[in-house]
């Protein structure tokens, strides 16, 4: 089996003792030595591009098959929101859950001193991710981000080399698109698709606009509008749209915040740069109504989906009508240049730390809901390079292939088994409002939350498959081709990391037998999951 072709230290060290002999400083050196080594072409047999927690699973299932493998993530760390704030997993049905996914949340397990663990601190995933890939040989590469123009080289429908923005090149036989934005199967010439399909797109009753949800909705009426008919911060002024039409709009995206109650392991909400409390004003209002109707002030539980982890910790989700979801402010992400995705993940950060200020401090607030609030304040012993706050923000949905096969309602609702089956899924349908408008009686409201129940279905290899006519040496495990409504179901990260599982094993097979990804032997791709524990049945309990 070939080895990947690497820059020796050798070359590198006759670098150095070239320029020291010129009297060159060592710094000068050491950069150019980094800059000599990130320029360098690279060959392995796999190629897997995102660090998420799908992309670890990929790249580990693709070397214990016995293949070179690289992973490549563009930041500088393991797992993606697994290991970013996402620690409440969000599993469906645990026993629908098998393979390098559960292997996963054993490892997790032993950590703790238990079987398994589903809930646990970021810190303690990223060390299990870590681990994984080192016992497995894959080859790690942080900070390698795709070219954003021109990054990709194919030759008729296969990829031959992708290159990074540090100059970097990346040869191989199978590629992996494991990136939540898929901007590798993008520049691939993949065929995708971003937002809501309207219901006859595919005949689902589920798609487009939606009814309003009793769910993270404003439960009474609050104006959208401030004195002289001034409107209220973060409420579009764009109409709804008619119910069940498509369109170009992304549910919400934020933080899993990782807080702690300890007040030896806990920082205080500190008053982020530029804050201003107008910003919070539908919030102060809503606040104020609520105790109106409700006679009391609301809780924090009523405010956020805090959700106990080990040492005495916990992870906070959106809950609620005006919550950690930033509504309606990230519709550019999914098909933005990098620049403008880093506008937006900014933007984001500076609404949730202004968020949980105002909530800490703002005298508006009902002072038992600020006592319990005051009681939590970001981890210290958690994403200790950025401040205690997340690095992975939560990007639910972005790009969506579409492949030859396109999963639809009818796939997790009806038609549940598949012949080319790679694993199972089994969570809710589960979108996050997507718009916050005014209503014609001039009130604010949510739109877009959709939580509706799935019986366990079967998850087919064809979903991760671009059209043959597209590329045919790339697997997408997370940007599959399915739609809204489908993808609202798959967008669990055990799933994901079934999928990646699938995707590893997947790239031998086509390596071994010659053949593009979209025609290998299907039956023994199952057949081979099987033996590694991977889950295709399930029986109501």
């Amino acid at each position: 089996m070939p080895g990947p072709k690497m820059l020796r230290f050798s070359s590198v060290a006759v670098i150095v003792r070239q320029h020291l002999s010129g009297f060159c400083s060592l710094i000068l050196v050491f950069k150019l030595a980094v800059t000599f080594l990130a320029a360098q072409k690279h060959e392995y047999e796999v190629v897997v591009y995102g660090g998420t927690a799908g992309g670890v699973i990929a790249a580990v299932a693709a070397a214990r098959e016995g293949t070179t493998v690289a992973l490549l993530e563009p930041g500088k760390h393991l797992g993606g929101m697994v290991s970013g704030g996402l620690s409440r997993t969000d599993h469906g049905k645990q026993e629908t859950i098998g393979g390098y996914s559960l292997e996963f949340f054993k490892r997790v397990g032993r950590h703790y001193g238990e079987d398994i663990t589903w809930y646990f601190e970021p810190h303690v995933a990223e060390k299990v991710f870590q681990e994984m890939v080192r016992e497995s040989n894959v080859i790690v590469f942080y900070r390698h981000r795709l070219k954003e123009k021109g990054g990709v080289k194919k030759k008729g429908t296969r990829i031959t080399e992708i290159i990074m923005e540090n100059g970097a090149s990346f040869r191989a036989e199978i590629f992996a698109d494991c990136t939540y934005e898929g901007d590798l199967m993008a520049a691939a010439g993949a065929s995708y698709t971003w937002g809501r399909e309207g219901v006859k797109d595919y005949n689902e009753s589920l798609a487009g606009v939606r009814p309003k949800d009793p769910h993270h909705q404003f439960d009474f009426p609050v104006s959208a509008y401030a004195e002289k008919g001034k409107l209220l911060p973060e409420i579009q002024k764009e109409p709804r749209g008619k119910l069940g039409n498509g369109d170009r709009k992304v549910q919400a995206y934020n933080f899993r915040m990782i807080l702690s109650n300890d007040s030896t392991n806990r920082l205080p909400f500190r008053k982020p740069p530029n804050y201003d409390p107008w910003r919070y004003e539908l919030l102060a209002r809503y606040l104020k109504t609520f105790l109106t109707q409700r006679r009391r002030a609301p809780r924090l539980n009523e405010m956020f989906l805090p959700f106990p982890i080990p040492n005495k910790k916990a992870d906070f989700n959106n809950r609620g009508p005006f919550s950690t979801d930033y509504i309606g402010k990230n519709w550019e992400y999914a098909d933005a240049s990098y620049k403008r995705r880093a506008e937006i993940r900014q933007e984001h950060l500076n609404y949730i730390k202004g968020l949980f200020y105002f909530l800490a401090n703002d005298p508006r607030v009902p002072k038992s809901l600020q006592d319990e609030i005051n009681q939590w304040g970001p981890a210290k012993d958690e994403f200790v390079d950025k401040d205690h706050w997340p690095y992975q923000l939560y990007i639910r949905e972005a790009r969506r292939m579409v492949g030859d096969f396109v999963m639809t309602q009818k796939d997790i609702q009806i038609e549940l088994s598949k012949e080319d089956v790679i694993g199972m899924g089994s969570y809710n349908s589960d979108s996050h409002n997507v718009q916050r408008y005014i209503t014609e009686q001039g009130n604010a409201q949510n739109e877009g939350n959709m939580e509706v129940r799935v019986t366990p279905y079967h998850v087919p290899y064809r979903v991760m498959l671009p059209k043959k006519k597209d590329v045919s040496n790339l697997l997408v495990p997370l940007c599959v081709s399915a739609s809204h409504v489908a993808y609202s179901t798959l967008r669990m990260e055990p799933v994901y990391m079934i999928m990646g599982h699938a995707a590893g094993v997947a790239a031998k097979m086509a390596i071994e037998s010659g053949k593009v990804v979209q025609d290998i032997d299907t039956e023994a791709l199952t057949a081979k999951l099987r033996e590694q524990e991977a889950v295709m049945e399930w029986a109501k309990r």
